[in-house]
């Protein structure tokens, strides 16, 4: 039985011979050398070659007990650290410029000097817990860290790189902190908004009166008020001094019901910065935009030690809308969508205490409640006659022609 170039009988097996890389292998098929077997390990042969010749071909896929099949897997020549970078390229096209900063920190400044050495085939869970172990920080810090290790993992072995997926025996740690809401009384509210005025004041009571982020707030333009429907459609946020074209959630996304109140900011609010048709705050002292929120925080310190109110961040104005809405019996689902949670279940685990029997004429409630327990507006009866009568007595601030120039997409001004 003449044996073919690349093949020859070995004992009772049959052993076939190629060179990969520039390097030659051996492989020894433990089937009888019979004249069928033969003919079948040339013909697997002649496709190893071939896929070696178009670069295609995969060690372990054909040799998947052999000790060479390891050392040769498409992850065993990818580094942990280029895999990253990879991860990161393709994290720019889905992720907001402020989520991307905080990769490109977790990898060049965490990921990187732990794991960058290591080879994808090399990642081990052990490997990862261990470093976890060594983290001295919070267990949302730890959970953060780990996403872009998560998701490059996941990719290598959705792509084949690598046979198993370290990160799928990681769980995300458990927060055991508990930053439980802290709103605001009706009375703290109305010493707050006594101790400001002007601008400040009218940004202080739109986010009593709407529950916005933050962000949100700052990124708020003229453009995206509707005065005669009373909404305002939050598309934006303003984070680290960048707007994004997208807000910290996908659900966040979403029409806000405009309050009496919050028309009222936005009455007095806008000979300031209505004209310009840019963003609807500022900053008073500048009389530029805002640039971060750290300039917010620094004023909001002193509006609160005026008004001798104990001091909460700024996010508590959000927790005292939530609160004072379901307080006032209105439905959670409604305040979900006002708030921008996809669904209610957040609402019910954050604001679960402050949850009622819900009745209709959604929004109606809330604004009387604030009105009387702040003392800074009268009885509201009809939320809808209110908002016609807060919008009706102003005065047009810029011709309805130079409005509509250059803005058909704008809400028109108010009439």
């Amino acid at each position: 039985m003449g044996a073919k170039r690349g093949i020859e009988v070995r004992g009772n097996s049959i052993r076939m011979a190629f060179v990969y890389q520039g390097q030659r292998y051996r492989e020894t098929v433990k089937i009888p050398p019979t004249p069928a077997n033969m003919k079948y390990v040339e013909r697997w042969r002649q496709t190893i070659l071939h896929e070696i010749a178009t670069g295609r071909f995969d060690y372990a896929e054909h040799f998947p007990e052999s000790p060479r099949a390891r050392a040769h897997r498409p992850g065993s020549s990818i580094s942990v650290a280029d895999a990253l970078s990879d991860w990161l390229r393709s994290a720019q096209r889905s992720s907001a410029r402020s989520t991307l900063e905080d990769y490109r920190n977790t990898v060049h400044n965490h990921l990187v000097p732990a794991f960058g050495s290591y080879q994808l085939s090399e990642m081990t869970t052990a490997y990862v817990k261990a470093w976890i172990a060594q983290l001295g920080c919070g267990a949302k810090r730890v959970n953060n860290l780990l996403i872009p290790l998560r998701g490059m993992l996941g990719d290598a072995y959705a792509d084949g790189l690598i046979d198993h997926n370290p990160m799928a025996r990681v769980r995300n740690l458990r927060s055991t902190s508990t930053h439980e809401p802290d709103p605001f009384t009706p009375d703290e509210v109305s010493r707050i908004l006594s101790a400001c005025d002007g601008q400040m004041r009218h940004l202080i009571q739109f986010a009593f009166t709407t529950g916005l982020r933050t962000g949100e707030l700052l990124g708020l333009r003229w453009g995206d008020i509707d005065l005669d429907k009373g909404i305002a459609s939050i598309r934006r946020s303003m984070i680290k001094g960048h707007e994004e074209e997208r807000t910290k959630t996908r659900s966040g996304r979403r029409e806000v019901v405009l309050l009496p109140l919050a028309l009222d900011a936005l009455q007095q609010q806008a000979p300031y910065t209505y004209v310009a048709g840019e963003r609807v705050f500022g900053d008073p002292v500048t009389g530029k935009q805002w640039e971060s929120s750290k300039q917010i925080q620094r004023r909001w310190i002193r509006i609160l030690r005026r008004a001798k109110v104990r001091y909460r961040n700024p996010y508590q104005t959000r927790h005292t809308y939530a609160s004072m809405l379901l307080t006032a019996g209105e439905h959670p689902m409604w305040v979900a969508q006002q708030m921008g949670h996809r669904d209610w279940g957040m609402l019910r685990k954050v604001y679960g205490r402050w949850i009622t029997d819900a009745q209709p004429d959604a929004g109606a409630r809330a604004a009387s409640a604030m009105g009387h327990g702040w003392g800074i507006a009268e009885t509201i009866r009809d939320n809808q006659r209110h908002i016609k009568s807060v919008v009706t007595p102003v005065k047009p601030l810029v011709s309805l022609s130079k409005w509509r120039s250059g803005r058909d997409s704008n809400p028109r001004p108010p009439a």
